[in-house]
């Protein structure tokens, strides 16, 4: 039995690339069947929503870094490490339910434990959260950067194994703790786990595999390693040195040359710092850095890092967008890396981030101009998943 056909119109349509006045996006089974901007009357049988010659359509939002599992709070890390498995996957379905409210329809998952996004993807109804990219816990190494998700592997054997293990478990994407991180007691930001011929290893296994990956990076010889090696996204890319941020130049523009994804890690909530006290004293230079990389033309794409902190709670997407604006990207612009170029990203082109017949049906209804004034992406309508009216 087919489902109700739903023609949603609106004064402005932005596509995932352009932005039209007035048109109508025909929606039935849970994918788009049209989108027209002729003006023509809605199919007889159709059931109409009008939001208005102030409304904007636009495609489903994309974060390409969250943490589902992470509960946000300043206790974040030991919450995800306890041993009380339901509660973690209760924090993930209230996580991914925070995150659909706010026009996100589609995250990356980059870092669960135990391959609980696998499940919260398996059990819980698509309308009741966002597409799932996931995958699975990180792999890092022995007592490294997030080792208590369990995925510690060294060695080309496990490696191998690590990698075919993610793809046999449904993962879409594999995550490389390539340095030590702030998250992790111990662990040193500046200190890289896997070296080059490690990371070729991996990334080739992935892509023979079908999946994507990702490669969590600070230290500026590790990304000179990731670049080299392969990796679909470079997560932070943040030039790390123990003095500062030393942006090289030569690593964006072969970034650029290659057309591989930096996934800047945006969003902060309002009258909150971040809680790594390395990044609150580099604050300014690394938000001069990623000026600087969108400045090169490089394909930045939006990743809150949702979860791990209070000042990055589940929800806290469209800061990241207002602050990509700050940072001097066009707000046509964040449009589109928030949309098409994410969702290329993400592994997902084509079916999301863009309102073309056949696409998914996840859309974002705003009542006033993101071109005029990037914070009206808070400025929500309706939130459709999947081809229902979910808020």
């Amino acid at each position: 039995m087919r489902s109700e056909l739903l023609a949603l119109r609106a004064g402005h349509v932005f596509d995932g690339v352009d932005v039209r006045r007035s048109g109508m996006v025909l929606v039935e089974d849970g994918v788009i069947r049209d989108v027209d901007f002729t003006g023509a009357a809605p199919p007889e049988h159709a059931a109409v929503t009008d939001f208005g010659p102030d409304g904007w359509l636009l495609p489903g939002l994309i974060d390409a870094h969250v943490h589902l599992c992470w509960d946000g709070t300043k206790d974040a890390v030991a919450h995800v490490a306890s041993d009380d498995h339901e509660a973690v996957l209760e924090t993930a379905r209230a996580s991914a339910a925070t995150t659909l409210a706010t026009g996100v329809t589609t995250v990356r998952d980059l870092g669960d434990r135990d391959y609980l996004a696998l499940a919260l993807r398996e059990q819980v109804p698509p309308t009741e959260r966002p597409d799932i990219v996931a995958a699975g816990p990180p792999i890092t190494t022995h007592g490294g950067h997030c080792h208590f998700l369990g995925g510690e592997a060294e060695g080309a054997d496990a490696l191998r194994a690590a990698v075919r293990e993610r793809a046999a478990r449904g993962c879409d994407v594999v995550k490389v703790m390539v340095s030590g991180g702030m998250m992790t007691p111990g662990s040193d930001s500046m200190y890289q786990q896997y070296d080059r011929s490690d990371l070729r290893l991996i990334t080739d296994e992935a892509h023979r595999l079908g999946l994507t990956a990702a490669a969590h990076v600070h230290a500026v010889p590790a990304i000179a390693d990731v670049v080299d090696a392969g990796f679909d996204t470079i997560e932070h890319f943040s030039f790390l040195t123990p003095d500062g941020v030393d942006l090289r130049q030569d690593l964006v523009d072969e970034v650029v040359r290659r057309g591989t994804f930096v996934s800047a890690t945006v969003g902060m909530m309002p009258g909150t710092t971040p809680s790594a006290p390395a990044v609150v004293a580099r604050f300014a230079a690394l938000a001069d850095a990623v000026a600087k990389v969108i400045a090169s033309g490089a394909r930045v794409v939006p990743g809150t890092d949702s979860g791990i902190s209070p000042g990055k709670p589940h929800g806290v997407y469209p800061y990241g967008l207002m602050q990509l604006a700050e940072w001097g990207m066009p707000n046509s612009d964040v449009l589109r890396c928030a949309t098409t170029e994410a969702a290329k990203a993400v592994g997902r082109a084509g079916r999301k981030g863009v309102l073309l017949p056949s696409a998914d049906a996840d859309l974002l209804v705003l009542g006033s101009s993101p071109l005029d004034d990037i914070s009206a992406v808070t400025d929500i309508r309706a939130v459709y998943r999947a081809g229902h009216r979910v808020r």
